[in-house]
């Protein structure tokens, strides 16, 4: 299952994220956490120090190696040079699967051990002082999109994303990559407004979104998230001691969670799963060929020089069981 967590800055979207990917682990599930958001928090939100967090591999500074990769042996693509962000897979291509080992997780994924278990965690990378004024987080985020538009995933499988902050997040097709996506918002104005512009983006591409309502502390701003955005409130969390630890980087186990926002989690994990049994993948191909033709009519054409168009493999649909080339 493909998760994403947004919202926006300060919302806690990166806390709850790293709660989800600690339950997860807790109950034992294959987890890659991917920190898409150019602040990159994650890695310290799941126990990292600073100098750890540090030493994570940019996925950004490896994006020659995760092109090379995943074109494989598919004709359609001349050369990794005119493979974009959101080129898609076809024949020949090779696909990362949760489970496996790959050279793109070899270089860009690290394990972080977990009291429940371990998780793989990939990062887009800062920016640098070197891309101060030139450069976009887009080219960034670039390698995490398309490392989505090549991965397979199944049933009880996590890949779950802390993605940039607020609607930042439609500068891309990445928003369509996900089963389910989780909008962490505060029971403010500016909490909600988050959840306004994702909900209006989102409408026409079939984006299944949920809030979860953060920084609650009583009836009133429950009753506040209730009228402002309806049923697609899922959960709400509150204050938590164990949260305030963590964040001083002494966290408890996490086992000593308290309940209600324990409770809270088994209801994220409970309705990401239940989004499996509506996984279109002719859709999301559809989705994916989408904006890359987009991409290529506006800029990717120019930039490369090829007609990527040309990309599309017309006869493939990306899916669980989908070979992997030989």
């Amino acid at each position: 299952m493909k998760i994403a967590f947004v919202g926006k800055g300060g919302s806690g979207k990166t806390t709850l994220s790293s709660l989800f990917i600690r339950h997860l682990a807790a109950m034992g599930a294959p987890v890659i956490a991917v920190d898409a958001d150019i602040n990159q928090h994650l890695g310290p939100a799941l126990g990292l120090d600073d100098e750890q967090a540090a030493d994570l591999p940019a996925m950004g500074a490896r994006l020659p190696l995760i092109k090379d990769y995943l074109r494989g042996s598919n004709p359609r693509i001349a050369s990794a040079d005119t493979m974009i962000k959101t080129t898609p897979p076809g024949e020949g291509s090779r696909l990362l699967r949760v489970r496996e080992n790959n050279p793109v997780y070899d270089a860009c994924a690290r394990p972080v051990e977990l009291d429940g278990g371990a998780v793989r965690l990939m990062v887009t990378g800062p920016f640098t002082e070197a891309d101060l004024g030139v450069s976009c987080y887009h080219s960034k985020t670039g390698a995490v999109e398309l490392c989505l538009n090549h991965l397979v995933d199944g049933r009880d499988e996590y890949v779950v994303v802390d993605m940039t902050a607020g609607s930042d997040s439609f500068a891309s097709g990445m928003f369509t990559r996900f089963d389910m996506t989780f909008l962490v918002a505060e029971p403010t104005r500016k909490g909600v407004s988050v959840y306004r512009q994702y909900k209006e983006y989102a409408r026409d591409f079939g984006v299944t979104l949920k809030v979860v309502g953060n920084k609650v502390q009583g009836q009133d701003d429950l009753d506040f998230l209730r009228a402002e955005v309806g049923d697609d409130l899922l959960v709400t969390v509150g204050q938590s001691d164990w949260v305030r630890a963590m964040e001083k980087g002494r966290p408890p186990r996490f086992d000593l969670l308290e309940e209600p926002n324990a409770a809270a989690l088994r209801t994220l994990r409970s309705t990401a799963d239940a989004a499996y049994a509506g996984r279109d993948w002719e859709r999301y191909t559809r989705q994916m060929v989408h904006f890359h033709l987009k991409n290529a009519q506006s800029w990717g054409n120019a930039k490369t020089g090829a007609d990527l168009a040309a990309q599309v493999d017309p006869a493939f649909v990306l899916r669980e069981s989908v070979a992997a080339p030989a």
